[in-house]
């Protein structure tokens, strides 16, 4: 089974200026991923979710979309034969929001969560990241993906902070000048693997991309898949994906990774 996840900037649309749904629906359907998580799908509620689901229509896939208070929900979405058969959105516990699916694999049931966490600020990016393990971390299968906006706990960091411009670089640091990484940490103490860690090869930066903005980022690894440890004992083949119209499509570029269930 192959997972995706990926931050797709402003729902794919600068105002005034370029529309790139187009080129986010390429790089889905050369990647065919079997389920997907999206992440700022900004107007994707408006009109019925309409532009939710012409996106899900072009790339064939179903979608579950959770709102956002502040305007920019996310999705989990699958494909046939895979199903999702329950659903539960998180839309005021976090800055941005999560979708949480159940997807029957053939085997057993999956939970996949597509989360955004907060950009501003690690103390709150820590809760958002603790709520959610305890809320939906349950069971043998679970995988969260997204943009988590924060450091891990374990690289080294000195050259990506350092490319980070200073006005944003608090986003990261606790307040004598050290790493922050306490949200992803906090999800490593609820169980689950930071899966780049046992199937990543390549170069693990997911921002900023060549062509497609992202002045507020270092290049660093902000988009991550974890996994409880009976999902990430099969994991291979994880990598960002790179070139083409990933270089302008987002401020983020996708990362994917094959799951053996």
């Amino acid at each position: 089974m192959r997972m995706m996840t990926w931050n797709i900037k402003t729902g794919g649309v600068d105002r005034g200026q370029r529309f790139r749904l187009p080129d986010i629906a390429e790089v889905i359907r050369a990647e065919k991923p079997d389920v997907l998580a999206l992440q700022e799908l900004r107007d994707f509620t408006r009109n019925d979710g309409r532009r939710m689901n012409e996106l899900a229509g072009a790339v064939g896939m179903t979608a579950h979309l959770a709102r956002s208070a502040f305007g920019m929900p996310v999705a989990v979405l699958v494909r046939a034969p895979l199903r999702i058969t329950h659903t539960a959105s998180v839309t005021w516990r976090l800055h941005h929001a999560a979708a949480v699916a159940v997807v029957d694999t053939g085997s057993a049931p999956l939970t996949v969560i597509s989360a955004h966490l907060d950009p501003f600020w690690p103390y709150r990016r820590m809760r958002e990241a603790r709520w959610l393990a305890a809320r939906y971390v349950k069971g043998s299968h679970v995988v969260l993906a997204g943009d988590l906006n924060g450091l891990d706990p374990v690289g080294d960091h000195t050259e990506a902070l350092a490319s980070q411009h200073s006005l944003f670089r608090r986003r990261h640091l606790h307040a004598d000048g050290s790493v922050d990484s306490r949200a992803v940490a906090a999800l490593g103490e609820a169980g689950l693997v930071d899966l780049w860690g046992t199937a990543g090869s390549g170069d693990p930066r997911t921002v900023p991309t060549t062509r497609g903005g992202g002045r507020e980022f270092g290049g660093m690894r902000l988009d991550y898949v974890l996994a409880t440890p009976e999902v990430a004992g099969g994991a291979h083949d994880m990598r960002v994906i790179r070139g083409g119209a990933t270089e302008h499509a987002s401020d983020h570029y996708p990362v994917r990774v094959e799951l053996d269930l």
